[in-house]
């Protein structure tokens, strides 16, 4: 088990309170891939506690809604830096895990960079003009976390499994913009929405910020909906190439994310005055769903395709199997991105 074998920096095991603090951030901030890493083996599910409570401690230096330097900000995050990739002692838990995770799965320095550098982008960089300039920062963030996870998960095809596992961490990213738009611009002042697709619908930022809904803010959206499924059918392809006791926890993932595409279509794509949020029971019943799929055939693709909201081809319909679940929410607004 991962208590057994990782060693933290002092070469003494990873402890109980390094792996509490972890599990606990992702379950309080990331409840819907909690779900999912709770049904992971051992082996990979610490090691995913470890990795999302990192992800999240740098993220929380830029989402913040308290008014701060950003030369504060990029300090933090440099300490960060040095804490994760240096040598000098550490005394946060959840840091001290990673640099430890990192030596033993071998997670390449570089992405630890191109991850904090995602993160410092954010304190400065709030728009993007076009998909390809959002793309840069894609491949800083959601692409970094998809290729230090595939670190842990070791999957014997590793270079098959790699533009997949990119894809699908597009995908997830691209729900969370879909799905906080409204947030992003109110809390954290960001617009992630390309400006080239808002243009070509007739909105503007300020009918964002002030959430006024209009047919063109849902062709928008429907446009960038489609551009995150397309993401989602490439993504789910290589999930084949990973452990086979892995593949369940991530198909259910993408069940999970992709079940606010499902939210966004049954509220006529407003998520100006609603957002789209997974309640528990939602979520349990997914799971159900998901895993009587996989026993009876234990093919990603196809179980994928079976049980979430978005189709094998682009113009099937989705049947609004859960939509009422979702009027009133059973748990508090958090971010799982």
């Amino acid at each position: 088990m991962f208590r057994n074998y990782l060693r933290d920096d002092d070469g003494g095991p990873i402890d109980d309170e390094q792996r509490r603090v972890g599990r606990e951030i992702q379950r309080r901030t990331g409840p819907t891939f909690h779900v999912a890493t709770r049904l992971l083996p051992p082996r990979y599910r610490e090691p995913t506690y470890v990795l999302y409570g990192f992800f999240r401690i740098a993220d929380d230096v830029v989402d913040t809604t308290v008014e701060t330097d950003p030369s504060a900000q990029r300090a933090e995050l440099e300490r960060i830096r040095t804490a994760v990739l240096g040598d000098r002692a550490v005394e946060e838990p959840v840091l001290r895990a990673v640099r430890a995770l990192r030596r033993e799965h071998d997670i390449p320095a570089e992405e630890i960079d191109v991850f904090l550098d995602a993160m410092e982008r954010d304190v400065s960089e709030t728009r993007y003009e076009t998909y390809e300039d959002l793309e840069t920062y894609l491949r800083e963030s959601a692409v970094a976390v998809a290729y230090m996870m595939l670190a842990v998960l070791d999957p014997t095809q590793g270079e098959a499994a790699r533009p997949h596992a990119k894809a699908l961490g597009e995908a997830f990213q691209l729900t969370n913009f879909l799905r906080d738009v409204k947030e992003d611009i109110d809390e954290y002042g960001r617009v992630y929405l390309p400006r080239r697709t808002l243009r070509a619908h007739g909105v503007s930022e300020a009918d964002l910020a002030s959430g006024q809904f209009s047919p063109g803010f849902a062709a928008a959206m429907r446009t960038e909906l489609e551009r995150a499924e397309r993401l989602y059918r490439k993504g789910v392809v290589g999930i084949r190439y990973l452990p086979e006791d892995s593949q369940f926890a991530i198909v259910l993932a993408a069940v999970l994310y992709a079940e606010h595409h499902r939210l966004i279509r049954v509220n006529g794509w407003d998520v100006l005055s609603t957002r789209p949020e997974l309640g528990t029971t939602t979520r349990l019943k997914l799971v159900a769903r998901t895993w009587w799929r996989w026993r009876r055939d234990p093919d990603p693709e196809a179980v994928f395709y079976d049980v979430s909201a978005v189709s094998e081809s682009s113009g099937a319909a989705i049947p609004d199997s859960t939509p009422n679940l979702e009027r009133r929410p059973d748990e508090t607004r958090l971010s799982s991105r």
